[in-house]
């Protein structure tokens, strides 16, 4: 049977993505003769060098030196991640790494948010880019402690602890030069609110504020969890962006993490895509300054067939989009299962914003927890 012919366009994309894979586990721009030792060597280098050309005349290479070799775009690195994307033979992840995956998302548990902070973690330390996570607000979460820390004289933090694992802080006031053994007091007193534990000894002022500070933190505590006009995002691994070269320089590291103080910007980029998204170098534009060297490569995840939230991995633009989505893949199917499972077998609902609205899984209001035994 005769061999059909490689067509010139075919070469040229071939030349293409051999350069792309090269810079990738190299990070330094490719010459003809570079190329041309690794996996090219039937055809010559001038050859390569004219398909550099081409290439560059269609925006897909650029060369930062007239001697120097080339780099790819973005607009390269785009087409190259998509056409792996579309790709129906594409590589598994390697079974180690699907059992650490395993280890850590298949767990049966009721503590969501710690469950989906572990998770984020450990694809950060994976991959080694910062990994994000939105996930819905899961409804039946009750406080399950409150501790009081003293910053100074006048100055508290209430830190609030839920049965899933959520935690967030609230600032208290204080009226009068309270010592540690009164702010431990009144620690007590909350538990004692809290779990119907011995109500401590204290003095009128004492619990006075008590009284005051515990409705105020609850009410506070109640009206954050209310609010699901965004969905939570979990984030982790902001440090291992130093291990990359990109940056090194302050500038492009300053300006990728100011992706996270935006965070109206961020919601919309992360929320409710259908299908696996990636965003190279100037897609990020609108949400973060110059200069473009950072990627976003996000995929959703389900609770019975129903869209709940977005994976994504932040990074440089040369980073390694044959693992990452491989990855993402098959993390997006075992977060699907595993959380389905734990939210049948605790029957527990979840709420997502939609627009500007809030949507629940029942008509009935979501339970929002105070405490076991009590409510407001």
């Amino acid at each position: 049977m005769k061999k059909k012919a490689i067509t010139k366009k075919q070469r040229e994309l071939d030349v293409l993505y051999g350069l792309i894979e090269l810079f990738l586990r190299s990070g330094k721009a490719v010459g003809s003769n570079t190329l041309r030792e690794n996996g090219f060597e039937y055809i010559s280098s001038a050859t390569i060098r004219n398909y550099f050309a081409t290439l560059e005349a269609k925006g897909y290479l650029k060369q930062e030196h007239t001697s120097g070799g080339r780099a790819p775009s973005d607009l390269a690195l785009r087409l190259y991640a998509e056409d792996f994307l579309e790709n129906d033979k594409k590589p598994k992840l390697p079974q180690d790494d699907v059992e650490f995956l395993k280890s850590i998302i298949e767990k049966e548990t009721k503590k969501l948010s710690f469950y989906l902070q572990e998770v984020t973690e450990s694809i950060s330390e994976l991959t080694s880019l910062t990994t994000l996570i939105t996930a819905p607000r899961f409804d039946q979460d009750f406080i399950s402690k409150i501790i009081l820390t003293k910053i100074d004289a006048s100055l508290a933090v209430c830190i609030i602890v839920t049965d899933f694992g959520f935690i967030h802080t609230e600032t208290l006031y204080l009226p009068t030069h309270m010592s540690t053994f009164s702010i431990k007091r009144i620690e007590e007193y909350f538990s004692y609110r809290l779990t119907s534990s011995n109500k401590p000894a204290l003095s009128e002022d004492e619990e006075a504020f008590a009284k005051q500070a515990y409705n105020e933190v609850i009410l506070r505590h109640f009206i954050n969890y209310s609010n699901i006009d965004r969905p939570d995002i979990y984030k982790g691994g902001f440090s291992k962006l130093l291990r990359h070269t990109e940056f090194h320089d302050p500038e492009t590291l300053s300006n990728t993490l100011s992706l996270f103080e935006n965070n109206v910007a961020l919601q919309n980029l992360l929320y409710q895509n259908e299908k696996l998204n990636i965003h190279i170098g100037d897609d990020l534009k609108k949400i973060i300054p110059p200069p473009y060297k950072s990627a976003l490569i996000q995929i959703p995840y389900y609770v019975n067939n129903n869209i709940v939230g977005n994976i994504a991995i932040l990074g440089p633009s040369r980073m390694n989009y044959k693992e990452i989505i491989t990855l993402l893949e098959t993390v997006s199917t075992l977060l699907s299962d595993n959380l389905t499972k734990n939210l049948y077998k605790y029957q527990l609902t979840y709420r997502t914003p939609k627009a500007s609205e809030v949507t629940y899984t029942s008509s009935d209001l979501p339970v929002i927890g105070l405490t076991h035994k009590e409510k407001l």
